[in-house]
């Protein structure tokens, strides 16, 4: 079972890439397949222009299509998802996302921007045909630390929201533990007792 990990940010050192990185190694220790999108890297031309046939968008589209879950991480700005993001979104096809479960995170520099997850990125990720949207996690700049030689750590809180959100795809959607058979033996109608 694979998870595709989608970094929407322009940038190549940024809280929202942080925030992903950190989903992916916890999933990365239940011994699951990661596998990294880093959309800023895609030809920009061919993202620009729309180019569905250019390798890079090929081979992109293909990793979503290939992903049982995929977890997309972007900044917030102007109380919405990145343009870089909005443009890939926008090369998916109609049913991209049909079948996957899709966790959203985003990073912004208050929480006056938390709802950006639900009131922009969500309805596309709705019409894109996900199966199941869990709920999305919101950091602040303030909650993910990113230290000059690349490596990045959560607030307290943050990562025990991380944990939770981990443990809900791994334990649910990723690695679920059959239930026991709930049904009845077959009964004979001849055993059946009617009282009236």
């Amino acid at each position: 079972m694979s998870v595709l990990l989608i970094a929407g940010s322009p940038s190549h050192t940024s809280r929202s890439a942080a925030l992903l990185e950190s989903v992916g190694k916890r999933l990365a220790k239940h011994q699951i397949e990661v596998t990294q999108l880093q959309i800023r890297d895609l030809d920009a031309q061919a993202l620009i222009h729309a180019d569905f046939a250019h390798p890079s968008i090929v081979r992109a589209v293909q990793q979503v299509a290939d992903a049982k879950v995929v977890v997309i991480a972007t900044p917030v700005y102007k109380a919405a998802y990145s343009g870089v993001l909005k443009v890939f979104l926008d090369l998916l096809p109609q049913t991209g996302l049909k079948g996957k479960t899709v966790l959203p995170l985003a990073t912004g520099g208050s929480p006056h921007h938390m709802l950006a997850l639900d009131y922009a990125l969500r309805p596309v990720l709705q019409a894109l045909a996900a199966k199941q949207i869990l709920p999305g996690i919101y950091a602040t700049d303030a909650q993910v630390f990113v230290l000059p030689e690349g490596a990045s750590t959560l607030s307290t809180d943050l990562a025990v929201r991380v944990d939770e959100a981990v443990h809900v795809l791994v334990s649910e959607v990723l690695l679920p533990k059959p239930h026991a058979d709930a049904s009845f033996a077959p009964v004979h109608f001849s055993q059946v007792r009617c009282s009236v």
